[in-house]
Order: structure tokens, then sequence, then C-alpha cells
């Protein structure tokens, strides 16, 4: 062979190595932007998890779910390991749910990706709140949805002036989930079920006021709290209570400021009491005050499926247990993935964004109680593996 020719044969193999090196660095650059979604670090007595996607406002996606889920599963296990904080990063949000676009897009190219999230989402959440160690979670910001999943079941909720709770699931065509038929429910008086069918946004201290939130801090205090947290020996769950309880105690914002639905709570607890969502409107119609007529007008803009089968759901979930209540959000999300609802929700909220979405059925009379029966009894007998 030719002096010529092997000079072009080490070309091209320098060049073929150069194109696989190149591919190399994307494929590691694309993994770890992934893995970058969530970080999760050992400081001190602490595991701390931080969500790290700020400019989807932390928006969980499967890759986050089974990241955190596994290395809960290994502090769990380690004695070095007292407690775990899960926070987010940004300063705007907690986390703001799940990446429900990608779920949307996914289902329409018949990938499984829905069926795998909510499945690990759910169990998550069920991990969570039985996990053997104090798990403090500082929803400081947004959090809706999925966040609320990953906070709410925990055993401490630190919540601060900027902080924002809703459920808005009937809004997209889908239904209060993450173990919002357990926690829901279980609020003050018919608190709960408002919150559900409305998607109501809570702020700063009423967070804390209703229940989601153990704990009320300063926001400007998160990261000293954090530090203190960090910095007990072997701690038991006591001593991080006492902790929370300090710093809750010195907290003076908003003290006096009463809770917004203060004056609306009778009216809540008797308009929201029906079985029916018919009866619910119908109900708030007969109040006719500015509150109610403002509620009923919210109602209207939701999905007459989602009022219906989160309403039947908040009253069953009322008596069951966490898993009972996972295991049947995990059957409903699958339902929803499978109907018009939930798709068209995501197109007018988050895709095209005009706000209009066109519900099949459209309203509340379409969506019968022979329908509402079929549903439940159609959505089949998958049990998730806790």
């Amino acid at each position: 062979m030719g002096h010529q020719n092997v000079w072009r044969l080490m070309s091209r193999f320098n060049s073929f190595r150069r194109t696989n090196i190149i591919l190399q660095h994307l494929r590691m650059s694309k993994h770890t932007e992934a893995a970058e979604d969530v970080l999760l670090e050992k400081k001190g007595c602490a595991g701390v998890i931080t969500l790290n996607r700020p400019k989807l406002l932390n928006a969980l996606n499967l890759n986050m779910t089974q990241q955190i889920y596994s290395q809960l599963k290994k502090w769990e296990q380690d004695p070095e390991t007292s407690l775990i904080i899960i926070k987010g990063a940004g300063g705007k949000a907690f986390c703001a749910g799940g990446d429900i676009r990608a779920i949307s897009d996914a289902m329409k190219t018949k990938q499984k990706l829905a069926e795998v999230f909510f499945k690990e989402e759910y169990i998550l959440n069920n991990a969570i709140a039985s996990l053997q160690k104090p798990y403090i979670a500082l929803i400081d910001g947004i959090t809706m949805g999925g966040g609320v999943g990953i906070s709410v079941h925990g055993q401490f909720r630190v919540a601060t002036e900027k902080s924002v709770f809703s459920m808005p699931e009937t809004a997209i065509g889908l239904f209060p989930d993450v173990g919002g038929g357990y926690f829901l429910p279980r609020l003050q008086g018919k608190l709960g079920y408002f919150l559900a069918l409305t998607g109501f946004r809570l702020k700063g201290r009423d967070v804390y006021r209703v229940g989601i939130a153990t704990h009320f801090v300063d926001s400007e205090k998160v990261s000293m709290l954090e530090e203190d947290l960090v910095a007990l020996k072997s701690p038991s769950k006591e001593n991080v209570a006492d902790v929370l309880e300090t710093y809750h105690t010195q907290s003076k914002i908003d003290q006096d400021k009463s809770f917004i639905l203060e004056e609306h709570l009778d009216k809540i607890n008797r308009c929201f009491s029906a079985n029916t969502v018919e009866q619910i409107i119908e109900n708030l119609q007969q109040d006719g005050s500015p509150f109610a007529l403002e509620q009923l007008k919210v109602i209207n803009q939701m999905s007459p499926t989602s009022l219906k089968i989160t309403l039947r759901h908040l009253i069953k979930g009322s008596s069951q247990t966490l898993k009972d209540v996972l295991t049947e959000e995990y059957r409903m999300s699958q339902a929803c993935m499978r109907g018009h609802d939930f798709h068209e929700g995501v197109r007018a909220v988050l895709v095209d964004k005009d706000q209009s979405p066109k519900w099949k059925p459209a309203n509340l009379k379409e969506v019968t109680d022979e329908d509402l029966d079929n549903y439940f009894k159609s959505l089949g007998s998958n049990d998730l593996k806790f």
C-alpha cells in the first residue's frame, strides 16, 4: 500500500474518531443536562434534593421522579442520613407541577410516558408519606399539582410569603391527583372540595392556615433555616420540629392579616357540601353573593367531566387510605389520557394559550350519572406496586 493510501486511510480514521468524540460529548451533555434537572447532595446530617428546572418552574419530569425515589430509598437506609430536605431552585417556584405538556405530546405519538410517569409519581408520593425519617419540604414559591404531591405528604412543610398553592387540574381536563383525593377532603369543612373544583389559589401564610403547610417562615430566612437543619447532629423528629418552631415563632409577616377565605367559610361549607356538581352550582346561584357568583363563573369554565369525576373521587377518598386513593388515581389518570379533555386543556392553557378549551361533553347535563358510574367501573384494575 502506497504512502498516499495510508495517509488517506489515517485521515479518514482520524475524522471518524473526531466525529465519534463529538457524538460522545453530545450524548454526555444530554445525559448531564437530564441529570441536572434534580440535584441530590449530602450536607451534614441531611440529604438535600434540589429541583433544578427554574425556567420551567421546576416542573417534574420522569427522570426527576425516578432519581428522587431512588435516592430517598438509599437515604432512608443510610444511618448517616438523619433527615431529608427538598427545595426548588430559582427563587420563584418550589414546583409548579408535572410536565404535562410532555405527557400530552407523548400520548399523541403513542409513547408510554403517561403510563410510566403517573405510576412513578404516585409511588414517589406514597414513599414520601411512609418515610421513616423527617422530610422537610421548603415550599418557598409556586407549589401546584405534582409539586403538592412531593411536599404535602411529608412530615414537615414550610411555607413563606412567596408560597402559592393551587390544584388547578379541573381547568386542564384532569382531576386533583397526587393524593388529592386523600388530603383535600381532610381539610377543614368543605374547603378541600372548594379548592379542588375551582383551583382557587392560596398564598403566603394562608397556605399554613389551612394545614397544607405545617410551618411559616420568612422567605429570606429559608437558607438560614436549611443551614441550621443541616448542622443538627443525629437529630430526632422532635429536634427538627424544635428548629422549625423557632423560625415559625419568629416570623411576623402577615400575622395579623385575616385568612383570605375567613368571611366566606360558612358559604363554602354550605354550598360545597352537596353530593353533585349541579347541586353545588344551584347552591352558589341561590347564595347570590359576589363571592358565590365569582366561583360560579370559574366552575363554568372547567371541564364538566373533570368536575364530576373530581367530586365523586373526593367523596370516595374521604374514607380511603392514601394507598387506595393513589391506586384509583392512577387508573383515573390513564382514563383521562385516553379521553379528549386533558389534551384539549393542555392545548388551550399551555400550547396555543387561547384559554378557550372546547370540552367534550360541553356541559354538565351531558355527563350523566350513568356515564359517571360507567367511567368508574371502566377504570380497570391496574395496581401500583408500592
